[in-house]
């Protein structure tokens, strides 16, 4: 049902609105990975994270595994000591097993404040070149908000901006910071809001900035969105302020389709979008960079709170590695693992406390393995144990009794016990069908 109500909501988006990159035409100048089968399993890095990271990061083993994902985790902690090669707690073979790899899933990672040294997310968009960062953000049936409409996607530039790192000291007492706008970032960022648009069926590419007032940064990006956008007559483009824009999204979020931003608007927009359907808990994220790199990642914080408790709330790291595994192509393990997750969400049994609920990180995954399992136990059932083999048992119970009291050919015993036995395979067979009625996912939507 959860996904019936999405396909409704979203119309012929909703089987698009998690593929990333692998949907993009041959043609286009950007790069794409994909992968057609999985013969073999393919190696991905993983990232487990702090605080709670190590938790949701099992969740999304134990789920892989049920579902059988041909995935080899190559995992990598973040370390004790900085690495001088990446000037952060990342080591460079970390980086290096990303790059082979192609592929990653990482948990959230904490930064110490003020200790002198690189951003770990800021390492890895810089030293892997990750470009963008995507972000779908639309409305789950089943748990309620304050909208019932929200579908769009935010496209964040990754790599520049106020975010470049350049920060000094100029005198005691003043700070200066350096926004640094490329014109080769920016386009490149806006070929690929456009790219992504046009082949997910999205009407309207809205570029977010502050031109009014940064004239010379925000208006060069600006001019390069102008620019990518003459190339696509079909898609509608519009430019908007952000604080205009954070406004209208609060009044009316269906009013947008597909925002591409700078950096730093980039965080505050995507992060706002996913208060508007519940928060960074429920909502997927996955950065692209060139040579066919994807890194999906948890964007939300590592709750060092709750750490160790089994209270963590699984979700935005298992729909990420949705985006991951749809990015290699792997569609039909992807509609599993996200059928599932919806559907326990809509369910509403199971919920962690951050949705309402009282389940453990445990309990919460058990429910979602359970739904990823359904296709792969109950699929041989239903074929033998279906609709045919009960009208064989009805039948062949009815003739046996009716055979055997009109030619008298076996004692009473006889008949009663096979009768008895007939009635039995006969209820087997009803069990199974409601078990499997029951359990096996509600939809066919892809979202």
């Amino acid at each position: 049902m959860a996904l019936q109500l999405l396909r409704r909501a979203l119309g012929n988006q909703s089987g698009q609105i998690f593929s990333l990159s692998s949907n993009l035409s041959s043609s286009s100048p950007l790069p794409v990975r994909a992968f057609s089968s999985a013969a073999s399993p393919i190696r991905a890095t993983l990232f487990p994270g702090d605080g709670i990271g190590p938790e949701i990061a099992e969740s999304v083993k134990q789920v892989f595994r049920t579902a059988d994902v041909p995935i080899e985790w190559e995992e990598h902690y973040v370390s004790d000591q900085i690495d001088p090669r990446t000037q952060s707690f990342l080591t460079w073979e970390s980086l290096e097993s990303v790059r082979r790899n192609g592929v990653g899933l990482k948990g959230p990672m904490a930064t110490p404040i003020g200790k002198g040294h690189r951003s770990l997310n800021l390492t890895l968009r810089k030293e892997l070149n990750l470009y963008a960062n995507v972000r779908p953000c639309y409305s789950l049936p089943g748990y309620k908000t304050r909208y019932d409409n929200v579908n769009l996607i935010t496209i964040r530039e990754n790599t520049e901006g106020e975010y470049s790192g350049l920060e000094h000291q100029v005198v005691r007492g003043v700070v200066e910071s350096l926004k640094i706008i490329t014109r080769q970032a920016s386009l490149r960022v806006a070929e690929y809001a456009f790219h992504y648009a046009k082949a997910h069926g999205r009407e309207r590419v809205s570029a977010i900035h502050k031109a009014n007032i940064m004239q010379k940064t925000d208006g060069l990006f600006l001019k390069c969105c102008r620019e990518v956008a003459e190339k696509y007559p079909e898609i509608k483009y519009e430019e908007v302020v952000i604080d205009n824009c954070c406004m209208m999204l609060v009044k009316n979020p269906s009013l947008f389709d597909v925002l591409v931003m700078p950096n730093l608007y980039g965080d505050i927009i995507s992060d706002l979008c996913a208060g508007l359907i519940g928060g960074l808990g429920l909502t997927p994220s996955c950065n692209i960079g060139e040579g066919g790199i994807a890194l999906a990642e948890a964007v939300h914080g590592s709750a060092p709170d709750i750490a160790g408790k089994n209270l963590a709330n699984p979700t935005a790291l298992l729909l990420s590695s949705v985006t991951m595994l749809r990015h290699l192509e792997l569609h039909d393990k992807a509609d599993r693992i996200q059928d599932a997750v919806l559907n326990t969400i809509a369910e509403g049994k199971y919920r962690t406390a951050d949705l309402g609920g009282s389940s453990s990180t445990t309990e919460f995954t058990n429910a979602i393995l359970l739904g990823s399992s359904i296709e792969f136990q109950m699929q041989a059932p239903r074929d033998v144990y279906g609709f045919s083999y009960l009208t064989f048992s009805l039948c062949r119970a009815y003739l046996f009794c009716f055979y055997s009291l009109l030619r008298q050919t076996e004692p009473a015993t006889i008949v009663v016990g096979h009768c008895c036995g007939f009635c039995v395979e006969l209820l087997a067979g009803i069990k199974v069908i409601a078990i499997y009625q029951i359990q096996q996912p509600v939809c066919e939507a892809r979202v």
